[in-house]
């Protein structure tokens, strides 16, 4: 039997036996040898470099550093980088595909999460259920048993921006609901739409026909802002923007303006900056819903993270290649 390939923790240490608990640590090592004490933080730290010579592949998480030509001509082994987390993009360099180094995601387990929250925020702000809750804060009155006219999922158009695996993840969930999504997304084509069951909008024509809009969209030079105030005010009264995605895709003075009139709700996971600042208005703004960026992996969800990149090994050491492959040639477009 061939020895297993070394293998290599780059990440914040503190983060390996969250991600990595007992069980998938021991399923890792049914593929890879891998020292879970032994963590690279640091490419140039000495105590990790004789291991690093030899490592063929890496197991990176949050807070891996940069994989620029030092790191790689000090890992001349390295054949594959599997990440436990979502984006590549922190610290993947160009001189990685350039040596030809297969790179693996877990961000597709990551997607689930993410996809769970805003389900669940889509169905609590189609019964106005957070605005409720702070009107009965408030008033300590229960307002009695008449209909509340203008709430409620029955019907409700849910406009899902961006067919990421996160946004997919999402229109898989809304399928048992009896919810009416749309999508908009440039790279998708109309068939491709159909495949997914949803018909495919303009941008401008999902906000405006839409209760619902929620931003699944990477953050790029193009998508900066790609939800301003010219798009706010095509949005219908009493519209609700999730954001789950980055806060760079919003223009939050815009949006503020906006919140002001009282005509929109938004529920926000990431902002612009992250954190905000302790005198930001979406803090006080009562039909603003900030959350502390915790819609993806948290707690017993990590380990599938971890999991996924055991699995990931366990195919790549028998020869099967890799599930979920990044593609350098997409990744300018992906989170």
């Amino acid at each position: 039997m061939p020895e297993r390939p070394q293998a290599l923790f780059a990440m914040t240490a503190q983060n390996v036996p969250q991600v990595f608990p007992p069980q998938v640590l021991a399923q890792l090592r049914e593929s890879v040898r891998i020292d879970p004490t032994r963590v690279a933080q640091d490419f140039t730290d000495p105590r990790v470099r004789d291991t690093l010579a030899r490592t063929e592949i890496l197991v990176t998480g949050w807070g891996c550093p940069r994989l620029d030509a030092a790191a790689l001509d000090a890992a001349p082994e390295l054949r594959a980088v599997l990440h436990s987390a979502g984006s590549v993009k922190g610290f993947v360099t160009p001189e990685v595909w350039r040596r030809g180094i297969a790179v693996s995601s877990a961000a597709a387990a990551n997607a689930i999460p993410v996809a769970e929250y805003t389900l669940a925020m889509i169905l609590l702000a189609g019964k106005e259920v957070l605005a409720a809750r702070d009107r009965l804060r408030t008033e300590r009155a229960f307002p009695g048993w008449e209909f509340v006219p203008g709430i409620g999922n029955h019907g409700r158009r849910v406009g899902v921006v961006g067919a990421s695996r996160i946004g997919r993840r999402l229109l898989d969930l809304l399928r048992p609901f009896e919810l009416r999504p749309g999508l908009t997304d440039p790279y998708v084509t109309e068939a491709q739409a159909a495949a997914l069951g949803v018909p495919l909008l303009p941008l401008d024509d999902l906000l405006r026909t839409s209760d619902i809009v929620t931003l699944h969209a990477p953050e790029t030079p193009e998508t900066r802002h790609l939800i301003g105030r010219r798009e706010l005010a095509l949005m219908p009264d009493g519209a609700v923007l999730i954001n789950t995605a980055r806060g760079g895709l919003v223009d939050h003075e815009a949006l503020i303006a906006e919140l002001r009139t009282g005509r929109l709700s938004a529920v926000l996971d990431v902002t612009d900056p992250e954190p905000l600042p302790a005198d930001s208005p979406l803090y006080d703004l009562p039909n603003a819903f900030v959350t502390p960026h915790l819609a993806g992996s948290q707690g017993n969800e990590v380990a599938r993270l971890g999991r996924t990149v055991a699995e990931e090994a366990a195919r790549w050491v028998a020869g099967e290649g890799l599930a979920y492959g990044v593609d350098p040639a997409a990744l300018e477009r992906e989170a």
